[in-house]
């Protein structure tokens, strides 16, 4: 299994980094964790266009699901052999809905359900291909949720947007890999269950026994180092910071 890094800023795209999106590939399948701001263009950098099996959404905030917009016109208005098939879209109930509005009226016929073959999360276990999807709701305003995904013994665990809960650490238990959300600052934002700083997110990878911790989704006005230290401080594993472009191999 290997997971490249398409985006991953958070709240919008940095000078260096589109904002959150993962391609997970496994023995020629491919998914995708999360579109945000600026993913699309990113994402041919290392596949084609039509080249995805399907898309998971952790939750319907734009830094996470907005570039679905433009992906929608790529499927439907295919240059080449005719409209895209339909491929399986993974959200929360409201995502056929909020995509909808977010692209505005289409015209004439167009209909995202087209292309998109949308399917509501609910906590549990499901297999795309020859990956198993674990899923767990998070802790955020929105309904959100973390992934775990399994291929031939390994494991990654995305948390996407959470504050601190046991659901996250649960779902991340003796995972080889967690790519774990660290948008805020140890002693400086105290949010409830919004987001998780540096040293929540090595808390989280240490009560997990996670193998290794990437850290993701810091703003570009959240210094990368200090949480990657906190984050240190607590997590004895590699940890590191995820950059766009990075691959790793499970």
């Amino acid at each position: 299994m290997k997971l490249t890094v398409v985006g991953c800023s958070g709240s919008f795209p940095s000078t260096e980094s589109a904002c959150s999106s993962y391609l997970v590939e496994a023995d020629g399948y491919r998914i995708l964790l999360d579109m945000g701001n600026g993913a699309l263009g990113e994402l041919q950098r290392h596949i084609g266009l039509y080249d995805l099996d399907a898309v998971l959404l952790s939750h319907l905030h734009p830094d996470h699901f907005i570039d679905m917009c433009g992906y929608f016109v790529a499927r439907y208005y295919r240059h080449e052999g005719g409209r895209a098939d339909a491929i399986p879209v993974y959200g929360p109930a409201d995502t056929e809905r909020r995509l909808v509005t977010a692209y505005g009226d289409v015209p004439d016929e167009a209909c995202m359900s087209e292309v998109f073959d949308f399917r509501t999360f609910n906590p549990g276990t499901f297999t795309l291909g020859p990956l198993t999807i674990r899923t767990a709701r998070v802790s955020h305003p929105v309904e959100a949720y973390a992934f775990r995904v399994e291929h031939d013994g390994t494991s990654l665990v995305y948390s996407g947007d959470t504050g601190p809960c046991e659901a996250l650490r649960e779902l991340a238990r003796g995972t080889d890999l967690l790519l774990c959300e660290a948008s805020f600052t140890h002693g400086k934002e105290d949010i409830p269950d919004l987001h998780l700083n540096g040293r929540e997110a090595g808390e989280v990878a240490a009560g997990a026994g996670a193998g290794r911790l990437v850290l993701t989704h810091i703003p570009p006005w959240t210094d990368p180092l200090a949480n990657l230290r906190d984050a240190r401080s607590v997590y004895d594993g590699p940890a590191e910071l995820a950059h766009a472009g990075a691959v790793y191999e499970l």
